[in-house]
């Protein structure tokens, strides 16, 4: 017998698997499982998210079923979103059934009213005073705020409106259609998918460690039993930079103006990087100067020499204008 087959012979066995053939096959099972997607991860995804009854389009990345139900292409980029595994980004039950995926699976997932906007609750339908809506959206169907709650308006008769303040799917149950197309490892694609999936639009990044300079406290060195001292010291850090290029879509952006602190941070503690520097390139054309020239040449009527002409035209005694003002205070006395 060779030392390694004595080894062998040496190593414990399992009494539960070692004659248990369906025992092997479900740690092979776990085994490949845990290869698939797990949490944190990164992944690619297209998707299509339908009412179960009607079949009713609430979201998707694809511009062709976007077309085909109608939705409004203006404000909305219908591409493949990243989304982190686990962080719900997606509805929990979607996030359960990523886990142990691959790419190239795909899958459709029923979601529970429950987890998806609610139930339906008659109690938040509620009648208000229409003083409390604009006059512009005083109408059957439009969609308010009133009281810091949205709603939309059902019915309005003389002063009163009735708004229905639940979330207008509430009680759908849902279906969501999804393909994994990818795993995203690049960390700059990683924040470049993030502020795609937070703004719904995604700006160029770039990740760069940058060096430094910071003001710090140090220890003095001393006795050991006085009170420790310290001093401000600068020092040269690395830090690990997002750049992000402002775009006019991204700063116009209603999230981004009232969340980039906590959209930031997300994407900071995600990634491991120490700081967030979002530029803004604005590029200089010269009309603008052009245009204010423009005004003032028509504001003279013509170029400087004109000017000077027509101030010599101008024929004012300056004498003659106090002897006038003279007169007219002796004729009032």
């Amino acid at each position: 017998m060779s030392d390694e087959q004595a080894e062998s012979a040496d190593e414990p066995v399992d009494a539960d698997t070692a004659d248990d053939p369906d025992a092997e096959t479900a740690t092979e099972s776990e085994t490949e499982e845990a290869s698939g997607l797990q949490d944190g991860d990164f992944v690619r995804l297209s998707y299509t998210v339908r009412t179960a009854d009607d079949g009713q389009v609430v979201d998707t990345t694809s511009q062709e079923v976007a077309e085909e139900a109608g939705i409004d292409e203006e404000d909305h980029e219908f591409e493949p979103r990243t989304v982190v595994i686990g962080a719900g980004h997606v509805f929990q039950a979607v996030d359960d059934d990523l886990i142990g995926k691959s790419v190239g699976d795909e899958n459709t997932v029923e979601i529970d009213s429950v987890e998806a906007f609610g139930e339906f609750d008659p109690d938040d339908v509620r009648t208000v005073s229409a003083e409390k809506i604009d006059e512009d959206d005083r109408y059957p169907g439009a969609h308010v705020t009133v009281d810091g709650q949205q709603g939309h308006v059902e019915t309005i008769i003389g002063g009163r409106a009735r708004v229905d303040f639940n979330h207008p799917l509430a009680g759908e149950d849902l279906e969501y259609d999804y393909e994994v197309l990818d795993v995203v490892d690049d960390p700059a694609e990683q924040a470049q998918g993030l502020l795609g999936m937070y703004l719904d639009h995604a700006p160029e990044v770039w990740i760069e460690t940058d060096e430094v300079e910071e003001e710090v406290q140090v220890e003095v060195e001393g006795d050991d039993d006085e009170d420790p001292e310290y001093e401000t010291e600068t020092q040269t850090v690395e830090k690990e930079t997002l750049y992000i290029e402002a775009t006019p879509t991204m700063t116009m952006n209603q999230q981004w103006l009232f969340q980039k602190q906590q959209i930031a941070q997300q994407i900071m503690d995600r990634l491991d990087l120490d700081r967030v520097i979002v530029q803004e390139t604005i590029d200089g054309t010269g009309g603008m100067m052009g245009g204010m020239g423009g005004m003032m040449g028509g504001m003279g009527g013509a170029g400087g020499a004109d000017v000077e002409e027509a101030l010599e035209d101008v024929d004012v005694d300056a004498d003659e204008i106090v002897e006038e003002l003279d007169e007219d205070v002796d004729l009032e006395e």
